[in-house]
C-alpha cells in the first residue's frame, strides 16, 4: 500500500516551493495511481507540474511499492473547488448552480471568506411608459450555497 502521508508531506512541499500555486485535489484511485490536482494564481505551467511530479516521484520507491502519478492543472470545464480558484477568476463570468436549484451568471467582483459577489446586466420593463430598460443588478453568495460554480468559456 502506498504511504499515503508521505504522498501527502511530498506534494505540499512541492506545491509550497512556488507561493504562487496551490492544491485543488490529492486522490488515491485503484491500482496504486496518485492523481495531483495543482493550479496558480497565473496558471500552472507544465515545467511546474513536471517539477512537482519528480519531486514526488523521486522521494517513493518503485522497488516497494509501483504506483502511477499523475500531476495536472484544472481543466476549464471543471468546477471551482477552492476560495483561492475564485479569487483567481475575479472578473471573468460565472454561472453557478445553487442548492435551490436556481442558476445565476454574471461577472465575478468581490470574494470574501465565506460568500462571492457577482454582478449582471438585465431588460427590465421602464417603471413608466412603454419598453425595457437595461439594469445592473448585484447579489452576495454564500460559498455553503454553491453546488457548483463553472467559468464560462466567452469567444
Amino acid at each position: 500500500m502506498i504511504q499515503k502521508e508521505k504522498v501527502i508531506n511530498l506534494v505540499k512541499e512541492a506545491v509550497e516551493e512556488n507561493p504562487e500555486l496551490f492544491l485543488i485535489d490529492l486522490k488515491f484511485l485503484p491500482d496504486n495511481k496518485i492523481s495531483v490536482e495543482v493550479d496558480g494564481d497565473h496558471g500552472v505551467t507544465l515545467k511546474e507540474c513536471i517539477r512537482i511530479s519528480r519531486g514526488i516521484e523521486h522521494n517513493l520507491d518503485r522497488e516497494i511499492e509501483d504506483f502511477s502519478l499523475e500531476v495536472a492543472s484544472p481543466d476549464i470545464a471543471n468546477p471551482l473547488k477552492v476560495k483561492r480558484q475564485y479569487i483567481k477568476n475575479i472578473n471573468r463570468v460565472l454561472t453557478l448552480k445553487l442548492k435551490d436549484n436556481t442558476t445565476i451568471e454574471g461577472v465575478l467582483k468581490n470574494v470574501t471568506d465565506n460568500e462571492i459577489a457577482l454582478e449582471w446586466k438585465t431588460r427590465e420593463p421602464k417603471p413608466i411608459g412603454k419598453g425595457k430598460i437595461t439594469v445592473t443588478k448585484n447579489s452576495t453568495v454564500p460559498f455553503s450555497n454553491i453546488l457548483e460554480a463553472k467559468v464560462k468559456i466567452i469567444f
